[in-house]
């Protein structure tokens, strides 16, 4: 098991998903605690660690990629340190979060569902956060911000750079 984890990884990787593997028992319901588990210590779930849960656990990699694609929770490329997400429900939307995401997105230079080049920030939209009250929303790195400006917006990610 791992031999083609070493080519792509180097020992420091394969030694974590060893790791990971030997929490778990190897049965197929084990597939999604094993692909947190993954996301939680890489960040994100590379195609060579869905190549060797499948092995590990005796089921096709497209059984894998299929449920590493069907959750939104699971993430198949490397995320920025800093996760911008810009709400775009209806509350958001009609308080202005679509000025809000053009200036974000122009100030990082992605759109959203892209990471800049050096990795510290991915811009999200998500549909709503539940705080309608407080829109339009911005959160950051889990810390919900609200009644949202696009100028308020720029200025706490230039704080984070």
């Amino acid at each position: 098991m791992l031999k083609y984890a070493k080519f792509f990884w180097g020992q420091g990787m394969m030694d974590q998903l060893k790791e990971i593997f030997s929490r778990h028992s190897g049965q197929q319901s084990d597939l999604i605690p094993i692909l947190q588990d993954i996301q939680a210590v890489l960040g994100y779930i590379p195609a060579e660690a869905m190549e060797e849960t499948a092995r590990f656990l005796n089921v096709p990699e497209s059984a894998v990629y299929g449920v590493a694609t069907f959750y939104a929770q699971f993430y198949l490329t490397r995320q920025g340190r800093h996760r911008v997400r810009v709400c775009r429900g209806t509350a958001c939307h009609v308080r202005g979060s679509k000025r809000i995401m053009e200036a974000v997105r122009k100030k990082l230079g992605i759109k959203p569902g892209q990471t800049t080049q050096d990795y510290r920030f991915t811009l999200e939209r998500v549909d709503c956060f539940g705080s309608c009250a407080l829109g339009p929303v911005v959160v950051i790195d889990g810390k919900l911000y609200g009644r949202m400006t696009p100028q308020k917006a720029c200025r706490l990610l230039e704080r984070l750079q």
